[in-house]
């Protein structure tokens, strides 16, 4: 028995990879008779769709590793702020189209944004001469943005909007429940997220109620001769038409394009310079001079600006419900299946997590192996050989 023994502890690695490859290998001569069994353009299909999805989910996927990467916190609250800036979306889209903006709203929302930025260094702030005379012009021009009334300006309306409603409940949110925790326990800010979802689910009820809102910001594509949905004729070779949502394939382009747009500030701006020192090592960012409070401030900013564009991306291609925080949740495979300090992982995780739903609910119609199995099992997997991501960093703390 001790032979036995010393000889599995000698070659546990070998052993546990033989093991997953067993299974693996196990799992394909399962789901290959599945796959044969489906017509070709079906294939194609869900596999166009479950990359589509894929770009929202690495978006979301991207504003939690932003936050973790930042403060090492893993934001639950993700999702309803996701939601948030989706409603507020809404709500200036349909009351510019309308011509009825609330001049009180616009002001109220544009100055508390300016107050929540000038005092991200401390309160002080808001009373030297150059602070108020930025105050006083940035209320007036944001508001003015947000009233001016024309043609065709209700969608740049609506995203002035949501930015900045985004970007307000991300410097709150650090200010009155992260910032203090500062130095506790990471379990306690975790928990703090966790608080901050449920609300966050009270304010958007209490607002918004809990109908499903459709969000009708990409009708006017068929105006630009896009058809929708887009058709392709797969001929013999695929036995079938291809079927593209054209408000799913808007989103991920988008999607894309604000991804891209963050890559880019995070690694060519001294913001992004500094956001990435201060994600290494926050001491050493502080010893050399870098405001490290400030910088937190920042990454939540960003990470809701995120969540937000994320939120308005899904509406538009669904529609805004208490079900779109549950994206978050189905994002967090993404997240850790790319690595949680990874933000090329977040665009890879994202990616595969879509394929691997479409697949499955293609596989196993009218089940939830698709959104609720899948995604978990991949996971599983992935961690159990790589249990820092696909992407991920090897830390080693010395004692």
């Amino acid at each position: 028995m001790a032979t036995i023994t010393r000889t599995f502890n000698n070659n546990r690695r070998s052993i546990t990879t033989g093991l997953y490859v067993v299974a693996v290998v196990l799992a394909l001569i399962w789901l290959l008779p599945l796959i044969g069994g489906q017509r070709p353009y079906r294939l194609v299909q869900s596999t166009i769709t479950g990359l589509l999805v894929g770009g929202i989910y690495a978006l979301i996927a991207l504003g939690i590793v932003v936050i973790n990467k930042a403060s090492g916190v893993f934001n639950f609250a993700h999702g309803w702020m996701m939601l948030l800036g989706g409603l507020i979306f809404y709500s200036f889209f349909t009351s510019s189209a309308a011509g009825t903006v609330s001049p009180a709203a616009a002001v109220a929302l544009s100055l508390l944004t300016m107050i929540m930025v000038i005092t991200t260094n401390g309160w002080r702030q808001l009373m030297q001469p150059r602070s108020l005379a930025i105050l006083v012009i940035g209320t007036a021009v944001f508001s003015g943005a947000l009233l001016i009334t024309g043609a065709n300006l209700q969608f740049v309306q609506a995203l002035l909007g949501a930015a900045l409603g985004g970007v307000l409940t991300g410097l709150v949110v650090e200010r009155f429940t992260i910032r203090p925790l500062i130095g506790q326990p990471l379990f306690a800010m975790v928990l703090m997220t966790l608080a901050l979802s449920e609300l966050l689910h009270g304010i958007t009820q209490l607002i918004w109620g809990s109908v499903e809102i459709p969000l009708q910001v990409f009708t006017g594509v068929a105006q630009l001769g896009i058809p929708s949905p887009i058709r392709i004729d797969g001929g013999e070779t695929l036995a079938g038409t291809i079927i593209i949502r054209t408000e799913l394939l808007i989103a991920f382009i988008l999607a894309l394009l604000a991804f891209g747009g963050f890559v880019a500030f995070f690694r060519y701006t001294s913001a992004g310079l500094s956001m990435r020192a201060t994600a290494e090592n926050q001491k050493l960012a502080q010893s050399v001079g870098l405001r490290v409070r400030t910088i937190l401030a920042v990454a939540w900013a960003i990470a809701a600006l995120l969540a937000a564009v994320a939120g308005v991306l899904q509406g538009g291609a669904t529609s805004l419900s208490l079900n779109m925080p549950l994206l978050a949740l189905r994002a967090f495979p993404a997240v850790l299946l790319g690595g949680l300090e990874s933000i090329g992982g977040a665009l890879v995780g994202g990616l595969v997590i879509g394929l691997v739903q479409e697949w499955a609910n293609l596989l196993f119609p009218g089940s939830q192996a698709g959104t609720e199995l899948a995604p978990y099992v991949v996971l599983m997997i992935v961690l159990a050989i790589r249990p820092d991501g696909l992407f991920g960093q090897k830390r080693i703390e010395r004692i």
